[in-house]
């Protein structure tokens, strides 16, 4: 009889099937689909010939089922706006990361308007000097000036 092993997955011991002695990972359906998920993910990587062999699979898949994806969207509404949400935060990351905000003056000019404007956030450091800023917008309402504040008219 086999010595009992620990499962790479699940972290439980398991003794492996008298019919596979190499056995690695238990026979849990969930530690199976991760090991055939690594298996595969691994072959792509490696094997030239079984990449192009799934790209062509899934390529034919596709071919057979043209309104899947229409299809699929239809049902899951909230899973589609998830998505675009995450995206455009996602694009907009990548927009802010290609940016010099140093002397960036691509924007409005600010100093006319009536509104005070205050820019929160964690990278201030790096908007010296700068006008053009993605924001969320807050408009809050004056809390109103006394005549003192305003001085003389």
């Amino acid at each position: 009889m086999s010595q009992p092993r620990r499962c790479p997955y699940c972290q439980n011991s398991f003794v492996p099937s008298v019919f596979r002695p190499q056995q690695v990972v238990c026979g849990k359906p969930e530690c199976q689909r991760r090991r055939r998920t690594d298996y595969h993910r691994k072959k792509l990587a490696t094997d030239a010939e079984y990449h192009q062999v799934a790209l062509e699979s899934q390529k034919q898949w596709r071919e057979e089922h043209p309104d899947y994806q229409k299809q699929w969207r239809r049902q899951n509404p909230q899973v589609v706006e998830s998505n675009r949400q995450r995206q455009r935060q996602r694009d907009q990351k990548r927009r802010l990361g290609r940016l010099v905000l140093d002397k960036n003056n691509l924007a409005l000019d600010l100093k006319h308007s009536a509104s005070e404007v205050w820019l929160l956030g964690p990278k201030l450091c790096n908007l010296d000097k700068n006008n053009l800023a993605s924001a969320q917008v807050l408009i809050l309402p004056s809390l109103g000036h006394s005549s003192e504040d305003r001085g003389p008219s």
